[in-house]
This record gives C-alpha cells, sequence and structure tokens, in this order.
C-alpha cells in the first residue's frame, strides 16, 4: 500500500524525499521494499518484552501511591524524594511521569488545579468608557537597560489618550500617568474600566488605592494569557513594525520621548485604523468619524450611478462600529478570531 501511494504521489511530480517524509518512512526503506520480492515489509518488531518492564503489580503500586492522599497534589519529582526519605522506592521519577501520562493524570487534580477564569466583558458605545494600558520595553544604549513606555488606550476609539516614558518600572509612575491623563482630558473617571495584564505596577497598592478613590474599575488579565490584553498588545506591534522605528538603540531618555511623541501624533492624527472603519482614532474620539463615513458612502453611490455596470452588488460597507468589546464572552456574538482580528 505505502509503494502504491509513493508511485502515486512521484507520478504527480512530487520528490521521493518528500512522498516518504509524508508518509513517515525513509526513502531508503523504500527503495529497499522495491528490490524485494514483493515489496513486503519483512519487520516483526522485538520478539519479547524488555526484562526491566515493570509487572502489572508494580504499575498499579505507582498509581496507587500517586493517588493517595499524601501524594496526590505532588508532582513526581516531589514524591521520589519523599518516598525516599521513607526508606521506599517504587519507581524512578520518568516511570512516575510516564505511567501518569499514559493514564491520562499528568495534570492539575482537585484542588492544586488553578484557576482560569475568563475576565468579565467590558462594552464600550463611546469613548472614555473602557481603557487599556500595559508597559513595554525599548531598547537603551547601555546593553541590558531599557527605558519603559507607559501607554494607555482608548478601546472604543484607539486613540492613545496618555503616555509616558521612563527609566523605570513603578506603580507610583503609572498612577500618575492615569491622574495626569483624566486631567488633561477633562473627565471625571468614576466608572471608567481600566484593564491591564498583571504585571507589578498594574497591581500595585499605589495604583490600586488610585482607582479605588476614583471609583475605576480595575480589570485585569489572567497571568500568561495576551489575549485578555489585545488592544494594547496590538499597539506595541505597530509601534515596533513602524518603518521609522529605530533600527538602533535610543541614545537617550529624551531621544526616546521625542521618538514616541511623533509616532503618538502619527497614530492619533494620520493612522487610518482597519477596526474603525479606517478613519484616524483622534475623528472618533472627537465625534467626527460618522461624517467622513458618510461622505465614502456618498462617493460610492455616486460611482455606482455614474457606472451601474461595474458593480455586481452593493457597494463597500462603510459602517459605523457602534460597540467594541473586549473579553468577549462565547454567547456575545463576537467568536474569538473575529475580536483578536479588531484589536489589531
Amino acid at each position: 500500500m505505502i509503494l502504491g501511494l509513493v508511485d502515486e504521489m512521484t507520478t504527480e511530480g512530487v520528490s521521493l524525499a518528500a512522498a516518504t517524509k509524508v508518509l513517515g518512512v525513509s526513502s531508503r526503506t523504500v527503495e529497499r521494499w522495491r528490490r524485494q520480492a514483493g515489496g513486503e515489509d519483512q519487520r516483526r518488531g522485538p520478539k519479547r518484552e524488555p526484562s526491566n518492564k515493570l509487572s502489572a503489580k508494580e504499575r498499579e503500586q505507582v498509581l496507587k501511591v500517586a493517588d493517595s492522599a499524601e501524594y496526590r497534589d505532588l508532582s513526581p519529582k516531589q514524591i521520589v524524594p519523599k518516598l525516599a526519605d521513607e526508606g521506599t522506592y517504587v519507581a524512578s521519577e520518568s516511570t512516575f511521569y510516564r505511567i501518569l501520562r499514559e493514564e491520562g493524570q499528568l495534570a492539575h487534580r482537585e484542588k492544586s488545579r488553578p484557576a482560569s477564569r475568563k475576565p468579565d466583558e467590558h462594552m464600550a458605545t463611546g469613548s472614555c468608557q473602557v481603557w487599556s494600558w500595559d508597559i513595554t520595553y525599548l531598547r537603551s544604549a547601555l546593553r541590558g537597560c531599557f527605558f519603559y513606555l507607559y501607554l494607555v488606550v482608548d478601546i472604543w476609539s484607539r486613540k492613545i489618550v496618555g503616555w509616558t516614558v521612563e527609566e523605570s518600572e513603578s506603580t507610583e509612575l503609572a498612577a500618575a500617568l492615569f491622574c495626569r491623563t483624566c486631567a488633561d482630558l477633562g473627565i471625571d473617571p468614576k466608572g471608567l474600566v481600566l484593564h491591564s495584564d498583571n504585571g507589578g505596577p498594574m497591581k500595585g497598592s499605589t495604583m490600586l488605592a488610585t482607582l479605588q478613590r476614583l471609583g475605576v474599575v480595575p480589570s485585569f488579565s489572567r497571568p500568561h494569557v495576551s489575549d485578555d490584553n489585545p488592544y494594547s498588545e496590538a499597539l506595541f506591534h505597530t509601534l515596533k513594525y513602524r518603518p521609522s522605528y529605530p533600527s538602533k538603540p535610543f541614545s537617550s531618555i529624551e531621544e526616546t520621548r521625542q521618538w514616541v511623541t511623533g509616532f503618538v501624533a502619527w497614530y492619533n492624527t494620520e493612522h487610518l485604523h482597519s477596526a474603525i472603519g479606517f478613519v484616524t482614532p483622534d475623528d472618533r474620539h472627537g465625534g467626527r468619524d460618522m461624517l467622513f463615513l458618510e461622505r465614502r458612502r456618498l462617493v460610492y453611490e455616486r460611482a455606482r450611478r455614474k457606472h451601474p455596470e461595474r458593480w455586481s452588488g452593493s457597494t463597500r460597507s462603510w459602517e459605523y462600529v457602534e460597540r467594541v468589546s473586549l473579553n468577549p464572552q462565547s454567547d456575545s456574538g463576537i467568536t474569538i478570531d473575529a475580536y483578536k482580528k479588531e484589536a489589531a
């Protein structure tokens, strides 16, 4: 059967090496089979079991120990030394791992299973309702040292509403940036949702106390789950893949701040963001996006009336994006793939 598949694939122009790789055999094996009468696979495998194989009773003992009340919350790396302290040898660590894997028990069990509840969904229907923020590293000329860019973005308009570049990560600096951003925009932050990951500056006592004092609703990602904070991650990706992003490290914090100032100005006032109808974040934040979208719709309608034969269906949709969701739940009607694409 394998030889027949190889012949069929090579007839279609696939190389022998590529065909055998797909089928899981080597090209030398196929050539040897062809030289043999009938081309039958004469491999028979081992004729006897290894002499050091665990008996059924020994295997049962491994599972009994691993599932006991004393050891069920421990890994084999913890179990084996504890058994040795008691003067008992059951099996090696690798044997414990192998048997537990074969039995489908190589996972967290009972109360040791870590909680991984998805963050609450937050919906924005206007600016200054839900913000996302994070910190990213920017390389400095001194090896191993970085400048830290704090960025706050409004997820509804995608506008960068606040930023700062500092020489360290600090919950005090983060709290000061948030207060300054609210003051610059002239808004009352009470009821505003501020989302971030689980970093130290995000969950520090100064930052949390500031949010509580101002009536802000804190929201956090799950540990090690970057998709829970996609708007900030997508923004950092855009920043670091800009053609103007320096190929060499920043020489000073002043140079870093100067570059970020230019990027923020471009992003807010020139960048046409695909997820909000290809309008600039600044226009959407200021409520001017509906006018631009309506003008584009009229342009396309006129073009269609002038040359109807060039349009097989409706014109391009310049639909206004009414709501933006952060961490949508499964029943919200927004698929996860669409959510990631929207954030980017």
